[in-house]
């Protein structure tokens, strides 16, 4: 919007026509749009500085009755009898206890980075045998450990499982899943991670999304707000920043540099298509020509119905079941259909929901018009 002011004066020294001429001069220039920017930590992370998973093998105890049913489950009773030996406790030979308060479980974790000795985690706590439920359980102290098979962190406390359950005379009730719960800050470090962030004297940053137009974008924020010279984008990747050398001025430094805006670079048109549910979801930039589409359903009905084939009075013949099939095909018939072109989001929406073609069949309509050059995007079926 534009304001315009003048003095009574020069009101009354410019023209009429003059000043109606400068209003519609003023009124066809167009509007600056604003850019819309994302922070540098949105779009790429320092390489080395990540979370490592973390996993352990444990037990479950003081179930109600919901626990590992042992004679499907034997090693639940294996790991109980040497967890036991380890206490100091020796079972008789041949003693095979019933176990229905005990449950083997697999335990995870994050180990985020820049994680020390006595930092607390929250642990995921999964049956891994026939339980019914954990609900109500104790996790016993289980070490957690890395890829190289190395204890990070140990775990153990009750479990919180958000659902309920009950069964009786074979009907049964459940709300949520019962075989998996949570420890909040279950676990606690015993040893930390090392990163390279205080190496050197550069970092690296990955972006998300390999893109040569971000990476140059990355770059130049930086060398603006920072100073030229400070990032240099090595590939459609990676950008190798220069830090100071002293730890207390490097993270000041790093954190200066994730709030940088970057302006955002217009997405690569894409179309994502779970071919499992199809379910299709497309970005603002997905862009549809002119084209014509003729769509129409095929359907195969298959009838069964069981026949009986009594044998006559008095003969030594036997009662036979049969079966009589029955296949019907209906194709109905499909229109030609003028889809306009789509230079937006919204105008592509309304032109392939005007074909009304359900979600399975409109995967093949986006391949038709991918292959068809109509359809300007990128298929990416998962």
């Amino acid at each position: 919007m534009i304001f315009l002011c003048w003095g009574a004066q020069a009101r009354r020294d410019l023209p009429r026509a003059s000043v109606l001429a400068m209003l519609l001069l003023l009124c066809a220039l167009p509007l600056p749009s604003v850019a819309h920017a994302e922070h540098v930590r949105d779009l790429a992370a320092i390489q080395g500085v990540r979370s490592n998973p973390l996993i352990g093998y444990g037990l479950v105890v003081g179930l109600d009755r919901s626990g590992d049913q042992t004679t499907q489950t034997p090693f639940t009773i294996q790991t109980l009898q040497t967890m036991l030996q380890q206490l100091g406790i020796t079972l008789p030979p041949g003693t095979n206890p019933m176990l229905s308060n005990v449950a083997a479980v697999m335990v995870t974790a994050t180990l985020p980075p820049f994680a020390q000795p006595g930092q607390t985690l929250d642990v995921t706590v999964s049956s891994m045998g026939n339980a019914k439920s954990l609900r109500g359980g104790t996790l016993l102290m289980t070490p957690l450990k890395g890829s190289d098979g190395l204890t990070y962190a140990v775990a153990q406390g009750n479990i919180l499982v958000a659902g309920a359950g009950a069964a009786q005379g074979g009907s049964k009730v459940q709300i949520n899943h019962l075989a998996a719960g949570r420890i909040p800050d279950g676990a606690n470090v015993e040893r930390g991670i090392p990163t390279p962030f205080l190496q050197g004297d550069r970092i690296r940053l990955e972006l998300n999304a390999s893109d040569f137009a971000t990476a140059t974008a990355v770059e130049e924020a930086i060398n603006a707000k920072l100073g030229e010279g400070t990032a240099m984008a090595r590939d459609g990747r990676v950008i190798e920043v220069k830090v100071p050398a002293a730890a207390n001025d490097r993270v000041r430094f790093v954190g200066e540099m994730e709030n940088i805006d970057v302006t955002t670079i217009e997405p690569v048109a894409r179309v994502v298509i779970n071919a499992r549910t199809g379910s299709i979801v497309m970005n603002r930039t997905v862009t549809l020509e002119p084209a014509a589409v003729a769509h129409g359903n095929l359907s195969v009905t298959i009838t069964s119905t069981p026949i009986v084939s009594q044998p006559g009075p008095l003969s030594s013949g036997q009662t036979v079941v049969t079966e009589k099939t029955d296949i019907a095909i209906k194709q109905e018939g499909g229109t030609l259909m003028h889809l306009p072109a789509a230079t937006n989001l919204a105008d592509l929406v309304k032109a392939l929901n005007a074909l009304g073609a359900n979600p399975g069949d409109l995967v093949a309509i986006l391949q038709a018009l991918k292959a068809s050059g109509a359809l300007h995007a990128d298929l990416e079926v998962i």
